[in-house]
């Protein structure tokens, strides 16, 4: 399935230990940019939740939250005031020589007096965390897919517009073929006119005949697109398969996708331009032209589209 990497997720996990909230935010990135931002006392189970997270996604910059609160500390309604201004004092002195420091969260100060890292069990915790990890990726997936659909949607539109384009430049084919062959025996007649006033009675019917059809011959094998075509078409249904999930990230079918689908998708328009850039080179009328330029503004249109897919 298409997945976007745009998308957000949170979720929470409880126990007699506490509470644990977990929230991850991604944006589109070539690779897995991984930013955790842990309290100093769960930093235990930073190479852990790495693990677990590294598993679900596969690329996008992903910044993720970890909040916990002990139980019974939600009860508590009074600072150690003390405690406070020292923080403050510290903070002051801090703040001469980092001026855009922030303050500590009401959550950490009263962390802070109740306990440290020392007190923390990561028998108790970490799988608490690991709980909350799992929950929060599944709302993230969850949300990257019904972007991705919707991307996927986008992508299924401007395929049609393409195949609607390779249909068209298919079926003037002969006739653009025909139009080159006539201009071609016109030209030779011309020629032969302006070489000599007898220029037709130097040369049988036959003759010109054949020098016409060798010429046109030359003319279509350059201008032919018949390859270029059937490539275009056999990317196009390719592209089908991927935005329906019929085939995995790593060419496979259904059900074995590995890799990135995105990284996929890329090499698929990389190939797909190379086609329509020679279609253009060989292009034996205005309109072929035109449909070479069409073909690449579509093309870059759905790079666009896949810079945002997993």
């Amino acid at each position: 399935m298409i997945r976007s990497m745009t998308a957000f997720g949170n979720a929470k996990a409880e126990s007699e230990a506490g509470a644990v909230n977990i929230e991850m935010r991604s944006v589109n990135n070539r690779f897995l940019d991984l930013n955790l931002r842990l309290p100093e006392e769960l930093r235990f189970v930073e190479n852990p939740l790495r693990e677990q997270i590294s598993q679900g996604v596969q690329r996008g910059k992903l910044e993720v939250r970890v909040n916990f609160t002990r139980a019974g500390l939600e009860q508590q309604r009074s600072l150690d005031m003390d405690a406070v201004l020292r923080a403050a004092e510290m903070l002051r002195v801090a703040r001469a020589h980092i001026p855009d420091l922030p303050a500590p969260e009401l959550h950490t100060l009263l962390s802070n007096q109740n306990g440290n890292a020392s007190d923390m069990d990561p028998e108790a915790w970490l799988p608490l965390v690991q709980q909350a990890c799992e929950a929060a990726l599944a709302d993230l997936q969850a949300t990257r897919e019904r972007e991705g659909r919707r991307l996927a949607e986008v992508m299924h539109g401007i395929s049609q517009e393409m195949s609607a384009i390779v249909d068209e430049v298919e079926r003037h084919m002969p006739a653009i073929l025909a139009e080159q062959q006539n201009k071609i025996a016109t030209r030779l007649q011309e020629a032969l006119l302006q070489a000599s006033p007898e220029g037709f009675a130097l040369i049988s019917g036959a003759e010109l005949s054949a020098r016409v059809a060798q010429e046109a011959s030359t003319f279509s094998l350059r201008i032919d697109v018949a390859e270029e075509l059937a490539r275009l078409r056999s990317h196009l249904s390719e592209l089908q398969l991927i935005l329906n999930g019929e085939v995995g990230a790593a060419g496979g079918k259904k059900g074995t996708r590995q890799g990135s689908t995105g990284k996929r998708l890329d090499f698929l328009f990389q190939e797909m331009n190379r086609e329509a850039n020679t279609l253009g080179s060989k292009a034996g009328s205005v309109d072929v032209t035109r449909a070479s330029i069409d073909l690449k503004l579509f093309i870059e249109q759905l790079r666009e589209q896949t810079q945002n897919i997993e």
